[in-house]
């Protein structure tokens, strides 16, 4: 049996990072861009070393690192978080295996960046990359480069190590031709996918799912705009791209069985509908949300499906869902890890023996230092005369990360997401009001409708882990609510959010993501 710990999207900011001539003795982000982003910025090393401490705790000598290991792929934060690292491998003997996320890298040169940092009295500092280049991301091979002792490249330690290209780690022998969608541009791109062998018996297959592709008529590839970005391609993009990568697949997986290997794969992205299968619904009721929008089509299922590869890891949407396609004849597991600077922070911890694959989650709510910006961010509040924020008080950073979402909810997804009368409604009523316009009998608690909305975002992204930040009778009040919606809700108003209740019922009877065992030979789940 082997320990492994999953860990996605820890987004490495770091505040004592002083910028080049920027006047700054620290590099603490705002808090306004903080309460406007799906991450937190200055808790995340904190956050990021609390989870490796606990991989340590537990036993576990592999760290699976599923993408977006910095905040934007800059170099000072690539810097700290490898320091990081290297202390832990140095004191426990703990390795580190990643893959690239779309914010650890840019394309060919990499792209510039704009951020706010507080200064010394609170005021907001904007530092633009082309006065201060350290604020850039890093292009592929720079940012790989720095990062290749993270499984990039063999270790002397390593029993098997290989590329889909074979066993050379020099980037240009891991280069295949990109293509832009009408063909008319094409450039070398590298693909950083790999395959090892840590110890005896395990082979962890990492996959670049993170794929940039040339605009049409593009010609000077040295400029970020010649490229798409890659956070909406994923799996999609790699079927069309990197065909080369799903060969591969197949190989490896074919290979593990015929060697008795135990096989774990991961990537940045999803390779099915980490949303508790209600992707489709949500896009019917608010369109191309920001998760919504990144479910992977159906092709993506049956293409992955058909390596043979069985478990796969993965990030980028910081949500913590087991989702499962096929059977055993053809089928595989997706376990979609949050991340330790979103709600509600977690990790996985794996254990393998065989074809039975033991999950535990982890939250990463007790993160020590996880207030070391609070005191910039009142003192941020004060400058702009507003009250000290609410998050800014909090006892750690399990609740910290609640607050983060809530205000969210408020000022990101409702406002930009929901149609006006679904948004109106909530802003007015009370939770006895959505039963009655349902033509639901339901007693119902005496609290803010916009209250649901901000469970069902819970929910939504957390699982079973938002259970420790919902009272038990609203949990009961939901599940009663969703157990009698009518078969027919209804048109407009009404339908809009029977239809909303139809997707909380599917996160509240999603599939087990907490606490459970996975069987590899006959997909199931116990």
């Amino acid at each position: 049996m082997t320990r492994i710990a999953v860990i996605a999207d820890p987004h490495v900011h770091d505040c004592d990072w002083s910028p080049r001539g920027s006047g700054l003795g620290r590099a603490i982000r705002t808090f306004a861009d903080t309460s406007a982003s799906t991450r937190v910025f200055n808790e995340s090393l904190p956050a990021f070393q609390a989870a490796l401490q606990r991989a340590v705790d537990e036993g576990a000598g592999i760290v699976l690192l599923v993408g977006d290991l910095t905040d934007d792929g800059q170099a000072p934060n690539i810097r700290a978080a490898l320091q990081l690292i290297q202390a832990f491998r140095d004191r426990y003997g703990l390795r580190v295996l990643a893959t690239p996320g779309n914010h650890d890298l840019f394309a060919l040169t990499g792209r510039p960046q704009d951020k706010n940092f507080i200064g010394a009295c609170g005021e907001s500092t904007l530092l633009r990359s082309a006065d201060c280049p350290e604020t850039a991301t890093l292009g592929t091979q720079d940012a790989l480069e720095r990062m290749k002792g993270l499984g990039y490249v063999p270790d002397p330690q390593d029993l098997h190590w290989e590329t889909p290209f074979g066993t050379s780690p020099d980037w240009d022998d891991r280069s295949y031709e990109a293509r832009s969608p009408d063909g008319s541009a094409s450039c070398r791109m590298i693909d950083a996918s790999y395959l090892v062998e840590p110890v005896a018996g395990l082979w962890v297959l990492s996959l670049d799912a993170n794929v940039c592709i040339p605009q049409d008529g593009a010609g000077d590839f040295s400029q970020p705009s010649a490229f798409q970005d890659a956070t909406d391609g994923g799996w999609a993009a790699v079927i069309r791209q990197r065909p080369h990568l799903l060969a591969w697949m197949t190989d490896v997986a074919a290979r593990a069985r015929a060697g008795g290997k135990r096989l774990l794969a991961f990537s940045h992205y999803p390779a099915l509908d980490v949303l508790a299968g209600t992707g489709p619904d949500e896009l019917a009721i608010f369109g191309a949300t920001g998760l919504a929008r990144r479910v992977p089509p159906a092709e993506v299922a049956a293409a992955f499906a058909a390596t043979g590869v069985r478990l796969h890891f993965s990030g980028h949407l910081h949500v913590n869902d087991t989702a499962m396609h096929g059977d055993a004849a053809e089928g595989f597991f997706n376990v979609s890890v949050p991340s330790p600077v979103g709600f509600a922070p977690a990790m996985k911890i794996v254990d393998q023996e065989g074809d039975v694959v033991r999950v535990r989650t982890l939250p990463l709510f007790d993160v020590p230092a996880h207030d070391r910006a609070f005191a910039a961010y009142r003192a941020e509040a004060a400058r702009l005369g507003r009250p000290s924020p609410h998050a800014a008080h909090a006892l750690d950073h399990g609740t910290f990360l609640d607050r983060h979402l809530v205000d969210l909810v408020h000022a990101r997804y409702i406002a930009r997401e929901w149609p006006a009368d679904m948004a109106e409604f909530l802003d007015r009523a009370r939770m006895a009001d959505l039963p009655r316009i349902l033509g639901i009998g339901i007693d119902a608690p005496d609290l803010p409708l916009r209250t649901l909305a901000e469970d069902w975002y819970r929910l939504r992204k957390a699982g079973a882990l938002a259970e420790s930040f919902i009272p038990d009778h609203r949990l009961a009040f939901y599940r009663r609510l969703c157990d009698l919606l009518p078969a027919n809700g209804g048109n407009g108003l009404p339908a809009r959010f029977a239809a909303l209740l139809g997707i909380l019922r599917g996160y509240m009877n999603r599939l087990p993501n907490r606490d459970f065992t996975l069987d590899l030979r006959a997909i199931r789940i116990d």
